[in-house]
C-alpha cells in the first residue's frame, strides 16, 4: 500500500517529514535565540522589547509543539537533539545580544529565514493535497509576514 494511515502518500510524505523536521531545527535555534535576547535586552526600549520577545517564544513554543505533532501524525519521527538542530538550522544565532536594534534585526531575520523554509513546505503539502500541514504553514507563513511589518516599522 503506498498510502499513509491517514490516506497521503507515502513517499511526498516522507519528503514532508524531511521537511517539516528542517523546520522543527530552525524553531528550535529561534527559540533559543529569543530566549536570550528576552533575559539580555538592555537600554530605553527594554521593557516593551522584553514582554515582546517573550511573546514571541512562547509563541514558538507552541509551534514547535504543533511542528513535532505533525511529523508524528505523518508517521514521521521528530527530531530532538541538539546536535541535529544546530546541523539543520539555517537560522541567524544571537548570542550575547543585549542592543535593541541589533536584536529585533536579528529576529526579522530569522523570521524571513524561516518563512523560505514555510514556503517550500507550503508548495510540498498542497503537491501532496496535505492539508492539515498546508493549512498550518499558511497560518504560521501569515502571522510571520505581519510580524516581518512590525518589527520593521519599528526598525525605522
Amino acid at each position: 500500500m503506498n498510502k499513509t494511515i491517514i490516506g497521503l502518500d507515502k513517499k511526498e510524505t516522507e519528503n514532508l517529514v524531511i521537511g517539516l523536521n528542517e523546520l522543527l531545527a530552525n524553531f528550535q535555534v529561534y527559540y533559543q535565540s529569543l530566549r536570550g535576547l528576552h533575559w539580555n535586552i538592555k537600554g530605553k526600549s527594554f521593557f516593551e522589547l522584553h514582554i515582546k520577545f517573550e511573546e514571541l517564544y512562547t509563541d514558538s513554543q507552541e509551534k514547535i509543539d504543533l511542528i513535532a505533532e505533525r511529523i508524528l501524525t505523518l508517521g514521521g519521527v521528530p527530531l530532538h537533539t541538539f546536535e541535529k538542530y544546530t546541523e539543520l538550522a539555517k537560522v541567524p544565532v544571537g548570542e550575547n545580544i543585549n542592543n535593541d536594534v541589533i536584536a529585533v534585526q536579528l529576529v526579522v531575520d530569522s523570521l524571513s529565514e524561516l518563512l523560505k523554509v514555510e514556503r517550500i513546505i507550503l508548495a510540498e503539502s498542497d503537491e501532496a493535497s496535505d492539508e492539515g500541514t498546508n493549512s498550518m504553514m499558511s497560518d504560521f507563513i501569515g502571522e510571520q509576514e505581519k510580524t516581518i511589518w512590525m518589527l520593521n516599522a519599528w526598525l525605522n
